[in-house]
């Protein structure tokens, strides 16, 4: 399984969730990363993503091979995450036949109705244990 983390900026979200899902992922799951960005792309491999690529070509390449992607919600925004997010990118991103788990944010200009009020951490946690319940759809057991 092929599991896809993406961010911009400063890749805190990315790494955060990187770090968070690695240790709980059972073998043979594969951990990627793609930034928008170099510097989002070290964060999320400096937090353990097995690889990882940068730019518009890589996000729209790794997009269309990922099992399951997660990342802020601006990646799936026509320049989104202050630009950063080509229409490209949030087309591919937003088109992959893989189920996706965003992590909303008030600071992209888009309120998600039915989403309560909580801390980034708590938005991580939640998409980290969504993604755990991805698993045994591709045959592996959760740890």
């Amino acid at each position: 399984m092929r599991i896809l983390i993406i961010d911009g900026q400063g890749g805190g979200i990315g790494a955060r969730l990187v770090s968070l899902l690695r240790p709980r992922l059972p073998e043979g799951c594969e951990l990627l990363c793609a930034g928008t960005n170099s510097l989002a792309t070290s964060a999320m491999l400096k937090a353990g993503a097995a690889r990882g690529a940068t730019g518009e070509n890589a996000l729209c390449y790794n997009a269309q091979r990922a099992d399951l992607i997660l990342g802020p919600i601006g990646v799936i925004l026509a320049n989104g995450i202050m630009g950063e997010v080509s229409p490209a990118v949030a087309s591919a991103v937003s088109g992959a036949e893989c189920v996706k788990i965003f992590i909303p944010s008030p600071t992209c200009g888009t309120l998600i109705a039915g989403t309560e009020d909580c801390r980034l951490e708590e938005y991580l946690r939640r998409a980290v244990e969504l993604a755990l319940q991805e698993l045994p759809k591709h045959g592996f057991a959760s740890v």
